[in-house]
């Protein structure tokens, strides 16, 4: 199976269904949402087929019959081999047991946050601050719901993990408002003067020499750190 179907959960999420019965993939689709799975598992009609053919190609589900209900379209009905139950199984209990190092849009967005100014960044983040409390409160609600504590063990997860950002947002929003965030004074003074027509790349080179200075002693170079030079 190939590595991006192995790091596809909506193909351990088709796995886990054929387990119970064989079905057609519009019933796949059906028994998921039913449960609410796609608040977990980004489900999409045309990966969903893809990831079926990749499955069967790979031998861990099989085509058995096909059936027709009426004037629609004849469908394929798949079931899980003893192949694809193992591996479900294996999948499974590695994503339980072992953490791995995901990239949320969120990580990706702060790690790049500095292209913006750091009022404008703040702003945004302050509007991010009223959008995760709307989805705290959905959250919460679905919580309330009255099922068995495992059968809402995932909503729990994403409601902790909402919280956790929400905590970090409104600390880092707080301290830009009081100017107290590392490094702020040269962000905002990069910003101003980007302003007066300066280029990215020319600040670059300025304040990364000016951190160099400030900080180790050593400039990273491309094969590792680099003792500053003397100046006779």
């Amino acid at each position: 199976m190939s590595r991006s179907s192995l790091s596809n959960p909506l193909a351990l999420a088709v796995l886990a269904t054929l387990v119970e019965e064989p079905m057609h993939p519009y019933r796949i689709t059906q028994v998921l949402r039913e449960r609410g799975k796609e608040h977990s598992i980004r489900l999409n009609w045309g990966s969903l087929y893809s990831v079926i053919a990749s499955l069967e190609k790979n031998g861990l589900i099989v085509a058995t019959r096909s059936e027709r209900e009426g004037s629609r379209p004849e469908r394929t009905v798949y079931a899980i081999t003893d192949e694809g139950r193992a591996k479900a199984l294996g999948w499974l209990r590695r994503i339980i047991e072992v953490p791995v190092k995901e990239y949320p849009d969120f990580e990706a967005g702060l790690s790049l946050i500095m292209l913006l100014g750091p009022d404008e960044a703040a702003a945004l983040l302050a509007r991010r601050l009223e959008l995760l409390d709307a989805r705290i409160a959905e959250a919460r609600a679905a919580d309330e719901l009255p099922l068995p504590e495992i059968f809402l063990v995932e909503s729990r997860f994403e409601l902790a993990m909402l919280e956790a950002e929400r905590a970090f947002v409104a600390d880092l929003v707080a301290r830009l408002a009081a100017g107290r965030v590392g490094g702020q004074d040269l962000w905002t003074e990069m910003h101003r003067r980007l302003a007066q027509g300066g280029t990215i790349a020319q600040l670059v080179a300025e304040f990364d020499d000016h951190l160099w200075k400030e900080g180790t002693g050593t400039r990273p170079g491309p094969d590792g750190p680099t003792p500053p030079t003397t100046e006779s």
